[in-house]
């Protein structure tokens, strides 16, 4: 696995983020799609709620219970770091075909003097560090070497606006220390959120435990991904909590209690995004079954975005079914709210017969490596024609041929190089393992929507029993 990564620069250019492990496994082969599709593919939890519901409960005034929540690396980063502040965390057994349910015990009293480790994940630097001023103690922040290159300035300024002692020597990142002392005041910021809507999450989440709740002013032009932050609500709200957005571009969370809940994680629909994508790459259909008739997560919009690239997309009940011809059209696509998604979208657009243009993702610089930099440099490598811009990606119709698609460390690239590989022979993935970021069962998913084996796993697990309950059934392939 990748310690570091490789960055992109302008034109191609690369600059190291972190030295690559000399163990580091060969490129993954992505499979060629050898028909059309028929395939029934079901998902773990969404990351996204996952992690939000993690810190409620760990703040919240009783016991709680998260069933099916996802199991990924990030995950597990913030389980350990909101056990390093004292919250009890345990695995119990559940009936979900992807692992265990979560039971979350509150501390009585939060203790910092620890250090927590963030790894890649945006949620755990930007809402762990509001929990650790609620600690009594000093708690260290750091996380890989890419991770110290993401903004961290503006919510580590708004909390010290709001009575927070931390230090960072001036950095505005990666490393720096929140200095706890049991209670935080709150009250009224003013802050830029441009870069990431995580933010304002990382301040409302923890917002009902600060003495006077917050009020949070937006001041830049316009905030990226805002169905996160109404999904931050929602969550509240659905706790007891006093949350709500008074004005556009202001959010408002009163002091109380965090009530304490069992509840279900609904599939991440942002990682179905490859998956029903390749139904239009290929040709064929795609289900997702579980998918919510009402939520606030982002992937719910590949409902209207995937049959602006040709696709049509159904929902029968709770089963959400993409169907493509294999013939790929050319899009004007501005979507601000879903950067999330738009290395599948672009991955689309590289294979599609006419030009497009991609806008309103600007901010996705900035998340597990500069995105924009980093599409453009590999759909290129591979004969494409793409180039940046401002605020988005530009790409023309293109002959396009295997080579290594490298992934930076960074899991949509990952998968989004893979959804190329449908189409285009050789290609191989550097890196497929980043999937474990919120996929770790990328790779023998993908494989099985396909219908041929991975090698990846060894003939005597492909003998056994599913060890995911069967989370996915071909149907007719």
């Amino acid at each position: 696995m990748l310690v570091g990564k490789m960055n992109p620069g302008k034109d191609g250019d690369e600059v190291r983020g972190g030295e690559t492990a000399d163990d580091a496994p060969p490129p993954w082969e992505a499979p060629v799609a050898p028909a059309r599709l028929d395939a029934r593919v079901a998902l773990p939890g969404s990351k996204s709620l996952t992690g939000r519901e993690l810190v409620l409960s760990a703040l919240a005034d009783g016991v709680g219970r998260l069933r099916a929540p996802l199991h990924s690396r990030d995950t597990a980063l913030m389980i350990d770091a909101l056990r390093n502040l004292g919250t009890d965390i345990t695995e119990i057994a559940g009936d979900q075909p992807f692992g265990a349910d979560l039971s979350i015990r509150p501390a009585d009293e939060l203790t910092g003097s620890t250090s927590i480790a963030c790894g890649l994940a945006g949620t755990v630097m930007r809402f762990v560090p509001a929990v650790a001023a609620l600690a009594l103690g000093p708690t260290a922040f750091d996380g890989d070497p890419y991770a110290r290159k993401r903004p961290m300035r503006t919510i580590l300024e708004a909390l010290r606006e709001l009575g927070a002692d931390i230090s960072d020597e001036g950095r505005g990142a990666l490393p720096f220390t929140v200095h706890g002392a049991g209670r935080l005041r709150g009250g009224r910021v003013e802050i830029d959120a441009s870069l990431s809507s995580q933010f304002v999450s990382g301040l409302l989440l923890s917002a009902p435990r600060f003495d006077e709740g917050v009020h949070i002013v937006h001041t830049g032009e316009r905030v990226p991904s805002l169905p996160h932050i109404e999904m931050t609500l929602e969550a509240l709200r659905e706790r007891g909590v006093d949350a709500d957005s008074p004005a556009p571009n202001e959010w408002r969370v009163a002091p109380g209690p965090i009530g304490a809940r069992d509840l279900g994680i609904e599939p991440d629909l942002s990682n179905a995004a490859p998956f029903l994508a390749a139904a239009l790459a290929v040709g064929g259909r795609v289900s997702v079954p579980h998918w919510p008739s009402s939520t606030t997560q982002v992937g719910d919009q590949l409902r209207t975005l995937l049959p602006e690239f040709g696709a049509e997309a159904s929902l029968d009940g709770d089963v959400l079914t993409v169907t493509g011809t294999g013939t790929v059209r050319g899009v004007r696509l501005h979507v601000p709210e879903a950067g999330e998604l738009a290395p599948t979208l672009v991955g689309l657009a590289a294979l599609a017969d006419g030009p497009s243009e991609i806008t309103g993702i600007g901010h996705i610089r900035h998340h597990e490596t500069d995105r924009i930099a980093a599409l453009v440099a590999e759909i290129n490598r591979l004969g494409g024609r793409a180039r940046e811009l401002d605020d988005g990606i530009a790409i023309e119709p293109a002959e396009l041929h295997g080579d290594l698609w490298r992934s930076y460390a960074d899991h949509r690239m990952a998968t989004t190089g893979a959804l190329i590989g449908l189409r285009v022979a050789n290609v191989t993935v550097e890196d497929i393992e980043s999937t474990s970021k919120t996929l770790p069962q990328f790779s023998e998913l993908w494989h099985r929507m396909l219908g041929v084996d991975d090698p990846g796993r060894s003939e005597e697990e492909s003998s056994t029993a599913d060890p995911f309950g069967s989370p996915f059934s071909s149907l007719g392939l």
